[in-house]
């Protein structure tokens, strides 16, 4: 059973949890803070209800950056705008270590499918690559082996 919104702590009361916790804490613009810990971040707020939501969901630190884990369907990789890194199993373990006590902290609540282990932010099949652009290059298609080098 998922706690109700207004039982859920306010973005200070967090705050004091997750220093408990072992997190770093940063203050950020418009009332935001940067949480880290085992190499991973997230950026919290403060929602209209007083609740607290992820302003940008966790994730692992790479060069100074955010990275979300994709998973390509053969194997999961930690993607920031300009690199792409495949993910270590320890590293798995870790954003999933940091974000259920992150949720518990924030009285966020956790879903199912989350609880089961980790979950990507994309899934990224080689198959349906452009199935969001409409028709699908075929095999046999001269530009088929193009766009999909792409």
């Amino acid at each position: 059973m998922s706690k109700a919104k207004s039982d859920r702590p306010s973005l200070a009361t967090a705050q004091e949890k997750l220093a408990a916790l072992g997190f770093e804490l940063q203050s950020l613009n418009e009332g935001k803070v940067l949480a880290r810990k085992l190499g991973c971040a997230a950026v919290l707020a403060a929602a209209s209800d007083g609740s607290i939501e992820f302003a940008a969901p966790p994730g692992l630190v790479v060069d100074g950056e955010l990275a979300l884990l994709i998973d390509r369907g053969y194997q999961k990789f930690f993607k920031t705008a300009d690199t792409q890194r495949p993910a270590w199993p320890e590293q798995i373990r870790d954003l999933a270590r940091f974000e259920n006590e992150l949720r518990f902290a924030c009285g966020i609540p956790v879903l199912y499918n989350q609880s089961l282990g980790s979950v990507s932010d994309r899934y990224l099949y080689d198959r349906i690559w452009y199935r969001d652009q409409g028709r699908q290059p075929k095999a046999w298609e001269a530009d088929a082996a193009a766009a999909l080098r792409a």
